[in-house]
């Protein structure tokens, strides 16, 4: 085969999976205008909850740390996807592969212990005795090894 024969062999499934996708988006947004009603009335526009009739705004604050740990989990995530592409390339990538791998790992092992060293995955901040009682003990720590 020469290589346009050989281009087009290789882009028709994606051509064709591009175009299937299309289609359904396009035939589940005319069915949804199609079927779906259009009147709206006060009762119907508002949010149903397990049968409790809303109170108060939509609209209350969340603590960052809600955010926090969606972007914690964000960063792991992807990183399980470094993972499983490494592990299905581990054979052909040899020992480079190998040492690149442990320091991409050493690498995220340090960021989870800044984080946790930072108070990052506390949900709650330490009460004010045990941070008395921490740098009572790190004092008392530098002291000894001051004197020896």
């Amino acid at each position: 085969m020469d290589a346009a024969t050989e281009q087009a062999v290789v882009i028709w499934p994606l051509l064709l999976f591009t175009a299937g996708a299309l289609g359904l988006i396009v035939v589940m947004l005319g069915l949804s205008a199609v079927l779906g009603g259009r009147h709206s009335s006060r009762l119907g526009n508002q949010p149903y909850e397990s049968g409790i009739k809303p109170t108060g705004s939509a609209r209350m604050r969340f603590s960052a740390k809600f955010y926090l740990v969606a972007i914690i989990f964000v960063l792991f995530d992807l990183e399980v996807v470094f993972i499983f592409s490494w592990a299905i390339a581990a054979p052909a990538l040899g020992w480079p592969g190998y040492f690149a791998f442990l320091f991409f790992l050493g690498v995220l092992t340090l960021g989870l212990i800044y984080e946790w060293r930072i108070g990052a995955l506390d949900w709650a901040p330490k009460a004010p005795r045990q941070y008395r009682l921490d740098a009572i003990e790190s004092n008392r720590r530098r002291n000894l090894d001051a004197s020896r």
